[in-house]
């Protein structure tokens, strides 16, 4: 199931794309080029990026403009980056984040 607009309104039929597969928490997902994380990983109904560090309550998208820092996910095992503002790419590796991890962004 995706819950991926395809067939807009006004813009009528959203041009092709070319389909890569991405990895999120050890589940495989589809997206195109062009997606970021978040919009990617969201088309699937997945919401929930990373858990808060004091009550562990689910944590995703929240001002998706990367002003907030709250949909920040670990990037190939290495970089903490905010899924928002991150295109992805063809076996792009992506983890939820544990505790207070910094980034180099």
């Amino acid at each position: 199931m995706t819950l991926r607009v395809e067939n807009h309104p006004i813009l009528e039929k959203l041009p092709e794309r070319k389909r890569v597969t991405i990895h999120f928490n050890g589940k495989t997902y589809t997206g195109y080029e062009g997606d970021t994380i978040a919009s990617a990983i969201m088309a699937h109904g997945v919401y929930s990026l990373r858990n808060h560090e004091e009550s562990g309550t689910g944590r995703g998208v929240y001002c998706n403009i990367g002003h907030c820092y709250e949909c920040r996910v670990k990037l190939d095992e290495k970089s903490v980056v905010r899924a928002c503002l991150t295109p992805i790419y063809d076996g792009m590796k992506i983890d939820s984040v544990s505790g207070l991890e910094e980034g180099n962004e």
